[in-house]
């Protein structure tokens, strides 16, 4: 490794500094937190190994780096989600603030479940570009050198992708502050088993999504509308009751309000509650077992 000058910050000393940029990019484009993290350490030594003196934005280069070797995961993980037993959902990412600890810069919109589902959409190029130009703000030039393609290209390729997202997320969810009344109503609900009162919490259209990868029980397909959802979340709760015991504690993960539940104390399900216009109008539920393993819940 490459040692700074004297005042100058080492690549180590640049790296940490960015990392949790980096991190967040990789996240963007992956929806996998464990796939990320593997990223990371792949550029981490991709950057050691490069002559430094030579990288007049280390920002924009590690960047580059990032995306390069996340569009070659997302083009593998691709492959594997074809074969993936019912709905696929992002890995759940927790809330970053001031006293977190946690390393990601990722807030709001970007980073929810909702939006992370139409970028799987996406191609690994359309998903690339849109990430850095619309979430990161980078400029045409840097997403180029970053996706090994013209600037014109990929002027075009973000034409398209904002296109596409903008055609399937018409309206922004509520931040975790404005909606946790209306969750910590439909979790009560949901928890007492009164249907009625669930039902009328959610919207018509309301969908409901469970992931558990074929390891665990979930839906294997969307459950929709407001009368089927209520039901089915008022007769999970009660199974789970069956197994041992339950505790459910309020969070946030992926920029929306989110319950975590545990049974006799190990982590089961991570559900997060999309809220617009006072209403539910998506659970997600994360079950499998590998996206929870890793999972530092506050």
């Amino acid at each position: 490794m490459t040692a700074g000058s004297a005042g100058e910050p080492t690549g180590l000393e640049e790296f940490s500094t960015h990392r949790p940029l980096l991190f967040s990019i990789a996240y963007e484009i992956l929806g996998s937190v464990a796939d990320a993290e593997d990223v990371l350490s792949e550029s981490w030594l991709r950057w050691q190994e490069h002559d430094r003196r030579d990288v007049e934005n280390p920002r924009a280069y590690l960047a580059r780096i990032v995306t390069r070797q996340a569009l070659n995961a997302a083009r593998t993980a691709s492959r594997r989600r074809e074969s993936y037993v019912g709905p696929w959902l992002p890995e759940p990412l927790e809330q970053a603030g001031a006293d977190s600890g946690l390393d990601h810069v990722l807030t709001g919109e970007a980073v929810t479940t909702a939006m992370l589902l139409v970028l799987e959409t996406l191609t690994p190029d359309e998903r690339a570009v849109f990430v850095l130009r619309e979430v990161f703000d980078f400029g045409y030039p840097e997403i180029a050198a970053a996706v090994d393609k013209t600037e014109p290209a990929v002027r075009q390729i973000a034409h398209r992708a904002r296109h596409h997202v903008r055609a399937r997320r018409t309206t922004a969810v509520a931040e975790p502050s404005e909606a946790q009344a209306v969750v910590e109503r439909f979790l009560l609900a949901a928890a007492t088993g009164e249907v009625q009162l669930l039902m009328d919490l959610l919207a018509p259209g309301v969908v409901y999504l469970g992931d558990g990868g074929g390891v665990v029980a979930a839906a294997r397909r969307p459950v929709e509308g407001p009368d089927h959802v209520a039901r089915m979340l008022v007769g999970l709760l009660a199974r789970a009751t069956t197994m041992g015991e339950v505790d459910m504690r309020m969070t946030v993960a992926n920029g929306m309000p989110a319950v975590a539940v545990t049974i006799d104390g190990a982590l089961d399900t991570v559900v997060c509650v999309e809220v617009t216009d006072e209403v539910v109008t998506a659970v997600y539920a994360v079950r499998n077992p590998a996206k929870l393993s890793g999972l530092r819940m506050a």
